[in-house]
């Protein structure tokens, strides 16, 4: 039973099919066999923890996207013709998604950050070591970006608060049970979605395992109600019916835990909600990962 496409060679026309209808340009150097090798590791990744058939490997390719898999492979690779594509595409909308995350004076040099990691300023082994190797097709690469963008930001947030809590052990306490908003804009922003996200991923660790897989199905993997149905055996309106059972008792367990544990107000429970809506944060990836 394959786990990789190496080991599943049948796949290899439908491969040569979805190479061509990707519609990757020549300028971005991506010939067919890094094409093979990009999805390849996609799939490595995807069943790292599990024998997978070629019935199941053929299904995720169903849910991948392709050309950003090629792009990020392209880029990671140094092509300046991907790398211009990506800077013309994704430039104005990183540094937008940034300003929302971080706000003005931070969000230009969080995005310039990322996009020293991105290229790639290490190396190992004569290769320079690029954050690209790590997307792998699973979400669109907008998306991707953004999710990691946050995660630098909620990082370095952590990494601010842990510095401050060394000077005045009172004041993380403090600010944790005392956060307010403040007029024209909450310097308290980047506490409250360290907070939701602390508090999400616990809600999602503790989900039946099949109802963590359906949410990764419709999340992570971008699969419809249609096609999870037919992975799962179920029908479409079952699939539905049963997401939004699991997105309920999510947002009870996670507004009791806001409520109960973090101490937060209503007011400042609706703040976590309003922050997250306004730019979506969090990589959900990880948390939904293991799936059964």
């Amino acid at each position: 039973m394959p786990t990789s496409l190496r080991l599943a060679p049948e796949l290899k026309p439908r491969l040569e099919e979805i190479f061509r209808g990707a519609e990757i340009p020549e300028d971005w150097g991506c010939s067919l066999d890094d094409f093979i090798c990009a999805v390849d590791r996609s799939v490595g990744v995807r069943f790292r923890d599990s024998q997978a058939s070629v019935r199941e490997i053929s299904a995720y390719l169903g849910t991948l996207h392709f050309q950003d898999l090629a792009l990020s492979h392209s880029c990671a690779a140094g092509n300046s013709g991907a790398w211009d594509y990506f800077v013309a595409k994704f430039r104005a909308e990183l540094y937008r998604a940034a300003r929302a995350i971080a706000g003005d004076s931070v969000g230009r040099d969080l995005a310039d950050s990322l996009y020293a990691e991105l290229y790639g300023l290490e190396s190992r082994e004569g290769r320079r070591r690029s954050l690209f190797d790590y997307f792998h097709g699973r979400s669109k690469l907008g998306t991707w970006l953004r999710a990691i963008l946050a995660q630098r930001h909620v990082d370095e947030f952590r990494r601010t608060r842990r510095t401050e809590s060394l000077d005045d052990p009172e004041n993380e306490a403090s600010d944790s049970t005392q956060a307010q908003p403040a007029a024209g804009g909450d310097p308290e922003r980047s506490h409250y979605l360290v907070l939701l996200q602390t508090v999400l991923t616990t809600a999602l660790a503790g989900l039946a395992p099949r109802d963590r897989l359906r949410l990764a199905y419709y999340y992570v993997d971008d699969l419809t109600l249609a096609q999870i149905g037919r992975i799962l055996g179920e029908h479409e309106a079952t699939v539905s019916r049963k997401l939004e059972r699991v997105r309920r008792e999510l947002r009870k367990n996670v507004d009791g835990e806001l409520r109960n544990e973090k101490r937060l107000s209503e007011a400042q429970v609706r703040l976590c909600y309003e922050y997250a809506q306004q730019e979506w944060p969090f990589d959900l990836t990880r948390a939904l990962s293991s799936k059964e």
